[in-house]
Parts: C-alpha cells; sequence; structure tokens
C-alpha cells in the first residue's frame, strides 16, 4: 500500500518529544501540533508506532479534512473519502467525535451524519444495502474545529497508555504517558538508578525500566488494527519480532520504590512482573521524610499528591516542604517533582533550574528539574540507551 497519513494524539505538552520518537522509528513528514502529531509512513510504520510509541495515546489513520459549515457540507465530504480502503463488507464502524468553536456544534447530529455518509459510500462500492457490522470494529473519529472537518480511524483500540501492566493500580495514579515522558525528560538511560520515594502503583519505575532496557510498551498488548484484514498479520509479526530485537537488558539500570502505604509496594511488584522489569525494581517501605540520597548517583523522579484528592491542599504544601528538605542537592544526583501548585518552588526552597509545562490529564502542571551540580556524568566511550 501506499503512503499511510497518520496521526498520534497525545497529552499537552508531549508533542516535542513524541515528534522526535517518530522521527526515531522512521516516520515521514512529522508536523507536531496541538495535542498531536501528523506523520506519514506504510503500513509498517502503523504497527511499528502502536508498539513503540511511548508517549501517544492512540495512532489514528488520518482519511482527510474538507470545510464543514453544512450538514451538507459534512456528509458530502465523508462520502468522498475513501472508506472501502479499510472497511470490509462485514466490519463494524461505530462513530465519535467531537466539535469546537464551529458552527455544527450539535456532535449527536454530526455522528449522525458521519455514519449515513459512510453507509452510502459503502453502499454503492459494495453493492448491498445492509451492513451486519459483526467483523473487525474500525472506530470512525471525526474533529469539527474552526469549521475544517477530519476524519479519521482509530488502530489502536484502547488507549497507548494501557500497556497491560497495570490491571490495579492506587487512588490516584499518574498516566503511563505521562510517566515515561518525565522519565525521558530526566534523560533516563541504561547506567541509571532511579529513585520514586513515593512510588504508588510504581509507573514511574516501570516507564523508567522500560526505557533503559528499551523494551517497546506495547508489546505486552494488543490493538485493534490486527483484527483487520487490510493489514497482514505477517506485518504485525515483522515488527513485533524488530522491538523484540532491540531490547536491551545487559545494562546496570536500577530503580527503587519506597512509599509508606506497604498495599502500594504489593502493587508495584505486581505490576513490575506483569512489565517484565521486576528483576530491575526494588522497594521499601519508608516515609519520605525518611528519604536519603545515598550513593554516588540518582535521578529522582517524583508524583507527589496534590491536594485534590489523596491530601488536602495544606497537607500538599506541608509535603513540598518536607521534599525541598530531603531532596538536597549533592553531586551526582538530581531530582524530577511534577505540580500543579503555581507556589511548589516557594514551597520546595529553591528555584528549579528548569521547567516545562505538562498536563496530567486536564491538570495544567509544571515540571521542575533540579540538576545543576548534580546531573549525573555521562560515561566515557559509547553509551547504549
Amino acid at each position: 500500500m501506499e503512503r499511510i497519513q497518520l496521526s498520534a494524539p497525545c497529552l499537552f505538552g508531549l508533542e516535542g518529544i513524541l515528534a522526535s520518537e517518530l522521527r526515531r522509528m522512521g516516520a515521514e513528514d512529522v508536523r507536531p501540533d496541538n495535542g498531536r502529531v501528523d506523520f506519514a509512513g506504510d503500513l509498517n510504520m502503523l504497527c511499528r508506532a502502536n508498539l513503540g510509541s511511548r508517549f501517544a495515546e492512540r495512532i489514528q489513520i488520518e482519511l482527510g479534512r474538507f470545510p464543514a459549515k453544512t450538514f451538507d457540507q459534512l456528509f458530502e465530504g465523508v462520502k468522498r473519502l475513501p472508506w472501502e480502503q479499510w472497511i470490509g463488507k462485514k466490519d463494524a464502524f461505530p462513530v465519535k467525535g467531537w466539535a469546537l468553536e464551529s458552527k455544527l456544534f450539535s456532535v449527536p447530529d454530526c455522528q449522525s451524519i458521519v455514519k449515513k455518509a459512510v453507509v452510502e459510500r459503502l453502499k454503492q462500492k459494495y453493492g448491498i444495502g445492509w451492513f451486519e457490522e459483526t467483523g473487525a470494529v474500525h472506530q470512525i473519529q471525526f474533529s469539527i474545529h474552526k469549521d475544517e472537518a477530519a476524519l479519521f480511524l482509530d488502530t489502536s483500540g484502547a488507549g497507548l497508555h494501557k500497556r497491560g501492566y497495570r490491571p490495579a493500580a492506587n487512588q490516584a495514579p499518574i498516566r503511563e504517558t505521562l510517566a515515561a515522558a518525565m522519565a525521558d525528560l530526566a534523560h533516563v538511560r541504561g547506567y541509571s538508578r532511579v529513585y520514586d520515594p513515593m512510588c504508588g502503583s510504581g509507573t514511574l519505575l516501570i516507564e523508567s525500566a522500560l526505557i533503559a532496557l528499551r523494551i517497546a510498551p506495547g508489546l505486552g498488548r494488543h490493538f485493534a488494527a490486527e483484527k483487520w484484514e487490510g493489514i497482514s498479520q505477517e506485518i504485525w509479526r515483522s515488527e513485533r519480532q524488530r522491538a523484540i530485537g532491540m531490547i536491551i537488558r545487559d545494562n546496570e539500570f536500577e530503580a527503587f520504590g519506597s512509599d509508606i502505604d506497604a498495599h502500594s509496594l504489593e502493587l508495584t511488584l505486581e505490576n513490575a512482573h506483569r512489565a517484565g522489569v521486576k528483576d530491575r525494581i526494588r522497594v521499601q517501605q519508608r516515609d519520605v521524610r525518611d528519604f536519603v540520597p545515598e550513593g554516588e548517583k540518582g535521578t529522582v523522579l517524583c508524583n507527589p499528591p496534590y491536594g485534590e484528592r489523596l491530601l488536602d491542599m495544606k497537607e500538599a504544601e506541608d509535603l513540598y516542604r518536607i521534599l525541598g528538605r530531603r531532596f538536597v542537592k549533592k553531586e551526582g544526583w538530581s531530582y524530577y517533582i511534577i505540580s500543579p501548585h503555581d507556589q511548589f518552588e516557594q514551597l520546595f526552597g529553591s528555584k528549579a533550574d528548569k521547567r516545562r509545562k505538562l498536563y496530567n490529564g486536564m491538570i495544567k502542571c509544571q515540571y521542575y528539574m533540579y540538576f545543576k551540580d548534580g546531573r549525573p556524568a555521562k560515561k566515557s566511550g559509547t553509551v547504549r540507551r
């Protein structure tokens, strides 16, 4: 098949690192936009991005874009798109989407129009009048923004943040894609020692280990497009084998998690086992007040409670002060903390060396990075990431 136009939605703030990741995978014409990265590639690239992307929420095929100020324009525009290239006679094709700052603002009405237009297109192409929709699911996604419609087919199924290793989590888990981004921005490598003194169900530790060992995050799950007739199983097999061949286990990466809650530590070890990285992770029941940066080097990743669900605001602020006292500046050590609190630096007690805006779901946060006089030096010679 010819080159396919693809799109990868992501959490706001991750567009840049997602674009870099896709380029490393071999994607073409990579174009970051707000909350997504558009790119191009063949069927191998489609499968590779699903298996290997740490930061994308899903991988979509872009069918087309066109002006849509009226329902007639929406209907005709959708009907012109080549749905038969992907959707078979028995396949299911549900529709969902959203509209913003557009004349067409009723999402249910737009859903109905899109569905009707796709049915009419497929009726003409297949010469049949009714679709049983008992086959593989081809989820149609539309967006209408400022009177421009965009139509996509979702290839992922469940969101890509659902790696498959975390069927159970603690009360307020961080999304896996955001945890991976935090580890990436903290320059986690195969020689790193990562610490999370409030590890919860272990997501930051596990995503760090997956990065350090170069384990593709999608190896433990399946995708909607694996059931599509238009994509050969051989392509999926070859891309899985490619991902397996890239795993590196002969490095010194270690991760250490602690938490005041014993059940959280049990979850961490269970999740690490499912992710295939349990041998790299150690846990200890300990209050963050007792954390001490021991050893020659360490990268601390921390997602403390925000005062919205687990703690009230005063308790959260007291905790930030404690972190400032425990996360001391020390050669070989660096600290990375995500928080939505506008006064975090004042409460923590020092200004971050660098900060970056990230979103934890719909919560706008800052990622505070403390590394000057502390960032571990790179090893001499060739470093295997």
